[in-house]
């Protein structure tokens, strides 16, 4: 079967359309490939199937896997043929039985072809290599049959992978092309709507003004420390922010702890950031629909829009969590977010499709979302995340302590080392200072560490627009 007869037949089924399609970035895409209904004619599976195996019998690989769903079917197949055993990611982890993300039988050390029907950026791609590498599995060669890129072969490339593909995006616009099945102006809107693509892909960039104010402040402080305070009653929290608040950059606040609160506390709070030159996060991280967040976040005995420069933010609701917060504001001035992407405790609920939305939401709303709360399970993962983030958005993290280590209720701790090396912007620190017997003492030794790993470690993303010569 010819790549032709394959672009004719793959149009024939349906599976290559033209119109107007939302993707789920929410980007309005004039052409779309779904190959899931392939499945369900028989002879056209089956010839892609053969074009598979030829494409594949002379890689080197011992386990083959298919991406769910679209692609299993084919890699099992494949797999049978060729005599390879079948594995594959489950997309969600389980909590029962024998628990678990990978199905079927490899040994640490197992080269894994990647199967799927079509690549557009790359991303997700990384994602599934990195997490059979997690196992102990060896990824190099991913197979699609689809290539409707224009540079996602140069970014598997950049980290040591290899794409194949049966057909890419011009092949595919050429082909129907010459044969009648589309206009010359649907294929050329294909091909500049792939550019646009590419393009605002590779301008990762995003503006902030809280994250530029909130870097601006760390190179003139020299410190990336952030002290989150926890103390219960308005004498030891003012008592240690105080004794602290030099080696500070911001200090996170939950409010809702203090059993004495009354309305001088913002008063007195915004008055020594002023005078001492911090920022002020509430770490409230709202978490309800628009409307009920808003009401949290405007109202209430705290009123925490009147003093907090920035807010903690949960995505479980959706985008519009944003815009119950920050949107309508009247001309008043209202803070920025930092969302929560990942977390420190063991066995939170969070997964990597979780945390790659709450990335995507956050580079498509840059004026309100400062940056991203996210801890790493070792160096290396935490620098694959930190990979993922918008330039120009800022990621803090919590759980980072002077040793590595764990406490009785679930949070992991990572070295102030680590954690900078691994990319953080900004180290938040609890116990390790509020709970010391000198929180002065701990907090400049922090600060030091902190500042010295960042002077090690000092990334481009972290220097705004204004400061660019610093770095």
């Amino acid at each position: 079967m010819s790549h032709t007869n394959l672009i004719l037949d793959l149009e024939n089924a349906g599976a290559v359309k033209f119109g107007n399609f939302v993707l789920k970035s929410g980007k309005v895409s004039p052409f779309y490939f779904d190959l899931r209904d392939i499945v369900s004619k028989p002879e056209i599976f089956q010839r892609m199937v053969d074009l598979l195996v030829e494409k594949v019998r002379d890689m080197e690989f011992d386990v083959v896997t298919g991406i769910p769903y679209t692609a299993l079917p084919y890699a099992a197949v494949v797999a049978q043929r060729l005599g390879k055993p079948l594995i594959y990611c489950r997309k969600e982890e389980k909590s029962y039985g024998l628990g678990g993300s990978i199905v079927g039988s490899y040994r640490k050390g197992d080269r894994c072809l990647v199967i799927d029907d079509l690549i557009t950026t790359g991303e997700s791609k990384i994602e599934t290599a990195e997490a059979f590498e997690s196992a102990g599995l060896v990824v190099k060669d991913f197979v699609v049959f689809i290539d409707r890129s224009l540079k996602a072969r140069e970014v598997l490339g950049s980290r040591g992978y290899r794409l194949h593909s049966l057909v890419n995006l011009e092949e595919i616009l050429s082909t129907l092309l010459s044969h009648g099945k589309i206009t010359a102006h649907q294929a050329e809107q294909a091909r500049t709507f792939t550019r646009n693509l590419e393009a605002s892909h590779a301008d990762t960039r995003v503006k902030n003004p809280f994250a530029d104010k909130l870097t601006e402040l760390m190179y003139r402080k020299q410190t990336n420390l952030i002290l989150s305070l926890d103390a219960t009653n308005k004498a030891d929290f003012f008592r240690i922010l105080e004794a602290t608040a030099s080696e500070i950059a911001m200090v996170k606040v939950h409010v809702d702890i203090l059993e004495d609160f009354d309305p001088t506390f913002p008063v007195r709070l915004s008055a020594l950031a002023e005078e001492e030159d911090f920022y002020i996060m509430a770490d409230r991280k709202f978490a309800d629909i628009g409307n009920t967040a808003r009401m949290q976040y405007r109202g209430g005995i705290y009123r925490i829009a009147d003093w907090a420069d920035a807010v903690t933010v949960h995505l479980i609701s959706g985008e519009d969590i944003l815009k119950g917060l920050f949107g309508d504001a009247e001309g008043r001035s209202i803070g920025s977010a930092f969302l929560l992407a990942r977390m420190s405790s063991r066995n939170n609920l969070i997964n990597e499709g979780y945390t790659r939305k709450v990335i995507e939401i956050g580079r498509q709303y840059p004026a309100w979302v400062a940056g991203y709360i996210g801890h790493g399970e070792s160096l290396e993962d935490l620098k694959r995340f930190r990979e993922k983030l918008p330039e120009g958005q800022l990621l803090l993290m919590p759980g980072v302590q002077l040793r590595k280590g764990k406490d009785e209720l679930g949070q992991q701790y990572m070295t102030v080392e680590d954690a900078v090396a691994g990319g953080a912007d900004g180290i938040i620190v609890g116990r390790g200072i509020y709970g010391a017997p000198d929180p002065a003492s701990s907090a400049k030794i922090y600060r030091e560490k902190g500042w010295e790993a960042m002077d090690a470690h000092r990334s481009p993303k972290i220097v705004p627009s204004t400061m660019a010569t610093i770095a």
